[in-house]
């Protein structure tokens, strides 16, 4: 059972907290999952049992008719709207170690942050990155000796997902996945279903075939391989003919071609092995690309762009022929080919008039059949950013008009509550040089988007005008920008100045404004201040791939050790910890408020100083100084009845000056004397006695 000194157990148990403040989420990790179980299990009695028992992971039963303990607690929802208001923590499974870790560390987040979005959840290709996913089958690296010890039914990596949707559904929490329109360039699918994907011919470095017909090649020299090699999975013989065995569904024709799910090496090396043979006649998947023109391609001319891989392989990086501002060619990447073709492809245009519904319906499919297993509440989609429509969203939208939109459309016929949560950077307009890029975002039915505030030092000229911006657009579009506090994405070492301070209001922030979504990265809480450069183990970025020092494909990337090395920030922790203890009892009374602006965010970045409460009865009234170097001053609040009176009862920088203690109107407004650099407070507002 538990032992006394975890912190924040008592209050946990009895209720009076949502979770263990004061567990450091290193602690956490480090507890037994039996410990883990147990303290769920003493807040929610038996629903612990059900979310482990063999009826809630059995994959045949719909989810609509699981037992009502491990339903997502948006089940009632018609629609998806809850996410314009949701915060989400993001949590890459491999800093965690592993599935039973996940719920170990959600057991150090209040309620308030109420979704939980898992990075990709799939096997991996190059370099082992996440989203460079090398076939459908979940990572059994994932895989937990713990949950399989705690729960002798949870023997595979999918049970154990489920069982991890449905605790953190009995814990209140939303969970979600990533929806990626590419794969490893060489992924299974790729090379089991090839026409599903664009292909070219290299040779001595150039591109000298990129022709919709050279399709036709790659089936013929897969099939020649494979007649050569013989089956990989003796249940099944090779086919008589290329037609045939692509013909067959895809599950058989994988194990004929790489062998049987559970043998991860074997299947490996096969794939290795049928890479090099279409190496040799020079067959290699179109890589993906970002950013106008997104088309017209080279091999890169420098020879240093070129590594070569313990096989000897050659794997030049690509570039665009003719490249704009924010051109990229991801060179491990291909994305799925949605459209035909004009022209055979001769000056690679894309006829987005013809699309390819065998490609679409496959890639639904599956992300349907991965939400099945998972329970998963809503989507993040990856590159939600990349449109290739060069005059930008169409006159007619259809359900050909964007793959993420179409995913989430399709889910939705069963699961009408299932959200979507765009990756995107909110530039200015034509940045991407298709328009506005949130007219695209409404049209592919984003819900929420991530933005890019993360990306910026608080209080800096581009951090105000970026703010003031989403809450414009929070206001007047479909899709909700969110307060990115941290994402994944952005801790590495390049990111480090975004987060040497105003850590704790980016927090307030996000929490205090229940009309904006928020998206906070796993291990912000106890980030350490990195004036230079730290070890790659310390940045939850180094995660995502698994690259090692020996290989040298991305010396920068390399981590010597395996396990993520969290903050030491005790200071930072203990005044989240604070702030977090104070928002339980306040976030009850604004939950469902619409946020007045009292003071906005100077989208002229002449003060840095903010103010708001509820619309109708304020309740609270939260001020902020986004100024990370000077004091506010003082500063009158407009806009509050005369007869308010503001009691201060919180501050992220802990004391509060007696004349700041007690504010009341002047006749004009209620007047601050001061707030310190980088300093939210939190008023409560009664009537004057």
């Amino acid at each position: 059972m538990i032992t006394p000194d975890v912190p924040g157990a008592a209050e946990y148990i009895a209720g009076t907290r949502s979770f263990l403040a004061g567990l450091r989420p290193q602690d956490a990790v480090s507890l037994t999952l039996n410990e883990a179980l147990d303290l769920m299990h003493l807040r929610f009695g038996d629903a612990v049992e059900v979310a482990l028992s063999p009826e809630a992971v059995d994959m045949r039963t719909p989810l609509d008719v699981l037992p009502h303990q491990v339903q997502s607690p948006r089940a009632a929802e018609t629609d998806s709207n809850w996410m314009r208001h949701t915060n989400m923590v993001g949590v890459n499974v491999r800093t965690v170690r592993d599935y039973g870790g996940v719920i170990k560390y959600v057991l150090t987040l209040p309620e308030a942050f109420d979704s939980i979005h898992l990075l990709p959840i799939w096997e991996p290709g190059v370099v082992e990155s996440l989203y460079g996913i090398a076939g459908w089958n979940l990572n059994n690296q994932f895989y937990s000796d713990e949950l399989e010890a705690a729960a002798p039914q949870l023997d595979s990596v999918e049970k154990q997902l489920r069982a991890v949707s449905n605790l953190l559904h009995v814990m209140g929490r939303t969970i979600g996945m990533d929806v990626i329109p590419h794969t490893d360039r060489f992924s299974e699918a790729a090379l089991g279903s090839p026409d599903l994907f664009e292909w070219m011919r290299v040779r001595d470095r150039k591109i000298v075939d990129h022709s919709e017909s050279l399709i036709a090649d790659v089936v013929t020299t897969i099939f020649a391989w494979l007649d050569e090699l013989g089956s990989a999975y003796q249940q099944h013989e090779v086919p008589e003919d290329a037609a045939t065995l692509f013909a067959l569904p895809e599950a058989d024709r994988l194990q004929i071609l790489f062998g049987d799910k559970a043998d991860i090496f074997g299947r490996i090396e096969r794939r290795i092995d049928l890479i090099k043979r279409l190496k040799w006649f020079g067959l290699e998947p179109v890589p993906a690309t970002m950013g106008v023109p997104f088309r017209g391609m080279m091999v890169d001319p420098d020879p240093a762009h070129t590594v070569v891989d313990d096989y000897g392989m050659e794997w030049p990086d690509f570039v665009i022929t003719q490249p704009e501002f924010m051109s990229r060619v991801f060179s491990p990447l291909a994305r799925f080919k949605f459209y035909r073709r004009l022209k055979d492809n001769a000056e690679w245009e894309i006829d987005f008039s013809k699309p390819r519904q065998h490609v679409w319906d496959y890639v639904c499919d599956h992300y349907s059949t991965t939400q099945h297993i998972g329970n998963f509440d809503f989507m993040r989609g990856d590159m939600s950013h990349v449109q290739m429509r060069p005059r930008g969203v169409p006159d007619v939208v259809d359900e050909h008009y964007d793959i993420l939109g179409t995913v989430k459309s399709r889910i939705q016929e069963s699961v009408p509550w299932f959200g979507y949560f765009a990756e995107t950077f909110l530039p200015a307009r034509d940045v991407f040089q298709f328009g506005e890029e949130l007219d695209h975002l409404d049209a592919s039915l984003a819900d929420a988007t991530l933005g890019d505030l993360q990306s910026t030092v608080v209080g800096s000229e581009e951090f105000l005008r970026r703010f003031r911006r989403y809450l414009d657009d929070l206001a007047t579009r479909r899709t909700a920008p969110a307060f990115g506090v941290m994402t994944a994405d952005k801790d590495d070492p390049r990111f480090d100045e975004f987060y040497r301070a105003g850590n704790e209001v980016r927090m307030f922030t996000a929490l205090f404004l229940p009309d904006m979504p928020s998206y906070t990265g796993l291990g912000f809480e106890i980030r350490d201040i990195h004036w230079e450069p730290v070890e790659n183990e310390r940045y939850t970025k180094l995660f995502v791939f698994r690259e090692h020092g020996e290989s040298n494909v991305y010396p920068s990337k390399a981590r010597k050790g395996d396990h993520f090395i969290w903050g030491e920030n005790r200071e930072l922790f203990d005044r989240l910890t604070a702030l977090r203890v104070y928002a339980e009892g306040v976030l009850d009374w604004i939950a469902e408020s619409t946020t007045h602006w009292l003071i906005p965010p100077d989208a002229t970045t002449h003060r840095g100083i903010a103010a708001w409460t509820q619309v109708g009865e304020s309740h609270y009234v939260f001020v902020v100084n986004y100024d990370l170097e000077k004091d506010s001053r003082y500063f009158g609040i407009p806009g509050l009845a005369d007869d308010a009176v503001l009691e201060a009862e919180f501050s992220t920088h802990g004391a509060i000056l007696d004349v700041d203690r007690r504010i009341t109107s002047n006749g004009f407004f209620h007047r601050i004397e001061n707030l310190s650099p980088g300093e939210g407070r939190a008023y409560w507002v009664r009537p004057a006695n």
